[in-house]
């Protein structure tokens, strides 16, 4: 299982919706408005690839599938403030 980044740029609304309910079929969690974590197969990243593809036929859109090393991963940097804590 490899740790997996999803970013994308899509204007189209109801694709957009569509893609984000992939996602989260493939097992993703919504880090962003318009990308998404997980750990995935290989296989499963090209699956889901393919569905995302034929969505977006023609419509403009951009579509990062991002495999990240274990080891690039740990070493990540990230800041999150909650609303509990402000």
């Amino acid at each position: 299982m490899l740790h997996t980044l999803l970013v994308y740029d899509i204007t189209n609304d109801r694709i957009r919706t569509k893609i984000a309910n992939i996602c989260q079929d493939y097992g993703l969690d919504r880090i962003q408005y318009s990308a998404f974590y997980g750990r995935m197969s290989r296989t499963h990243q090209e699956e889901l690839m393919r569905r995302v593809r034929r969505l977006i036929k023609n419509e403009p859109a951009r579509v990062q599938l991002i495999p990240v090393g274990h080891s690039e991963w740990e070493r990540r940097i990230e800041i999150e403030v909650s609303e509990e804590q402000t």
